[in-house]
């Protein structure tokens, strides 16, 4: 089957730093994380799967036709994304940023409905009405997530990209709305990428992991306990792992002795 999207050799340069050559697919439906330092190249490579930059060498396929060719009110249909602090210029009602999930759309009639069930998929229905810029961060968050699920609540087979949809919120909100984003996507054959700082979050919430370093990917490998050694050798830190009672695995950071002796 063709690949929803696919980087072959996709290489980009941001001043005297190259990124690249990312070499990797991805299938409708997967849930994949990218994890990464500070730094390390997880927005660039975000970037060139969304469109905001173009590969300077290589190749970027969505169903497996150039991303660059497609024309962005079609492109919208099939792919959403959620920039890390997606700033409003102005004090817009939150049911209207919502509804600019959908202003590919030339005729709209569920748009008024689509708004009410996608605010209360990202626990946001008591935002509704109010504006954004009288919100805190979190709460600004969840109507930007509302807005992608907006977006791409009519659709199958999509691809959805976010990058550290979760910085804002309390944890309790974090499972909820990883919780809700699983469901979302799971009930539509929706691909999601998101880049994490929280490797708990990779961990319970996705199935692939995306190690990023130096502008390059470092590991593609299953979000499970396996994963545990190269996550430590990313960050540069000890991780003991345990099993919760339903058969997660979670880790317990620790700053490692080769790490305290730099």
């Amino acid at each position: 089957m063709t690949p929803l999207l696919e980087l072959s050799f996709a290489t980009t340069r941001l001043g005297q730093q190259y990124f690249g050559p990312f070499n990797l697919q991805v299938a409708a439906g997967e849930r994949i994380a990218i994890l990464g330092p500070s730094g390390a190249g997880k927005s660039t490579l975000l970037k060139l799967m969304a469109r905001e930059l173009r590969p300077q060498a290589g190749k970027v396929l969505f169903a497996g036709r150039p991303l660059a060719q497609w024309p962005l009110a079609e492109l919208a249909l099939r792919r959403a994304l959620l920039p890390q602090g997606s700033n409003v210029a102005f004090g817009l009602l939150s049911d209207l940023v919502i509804g600019l999930g959908r202003v590919a759309r030339l005729v709209d009639p569920q748009l008024e409905r689509i708004v009410q069930e996608a605010a209360a998929l990202a626990h946001a229905t008591h935002l509704l009405g109010r504006r954004l810029d009288s919100m805190s961060g979190g709460e600004q968050a969840r109507v930007q997530l509302a807005r992608i699920f907006a977006q791409m609540w009519d659709v199958e087979g999509g691809l959805i990209l976010v990058d550290e949809p979760l910085a804002a919120l309390d944890p309790g909100l974090q499972f909820d709305l990883l919780d809700s984003l699983e469901q979302f996507c799971a009930a539509r054959g929706h691909a999601v990428i998101a880049i994490l700082h929280d490797i708990n979050h990779a961990l319970l919430g996705f199935d692939r992991l995306l190690l990023v370093r130096s502008g390059q990917l470092t590991a593609d490998i299953p979000a499970n306990a396996d994963a545990v050694p190269a996550l430590a050798a990313l960050y540069g830190i000890a991780l003991t792992t345990a099993t919760s009672s339903d058969g997660h695995v979670c880790v317990i950071p620790a700053r490692s002795a080769v790490r305290r002796a730099a």
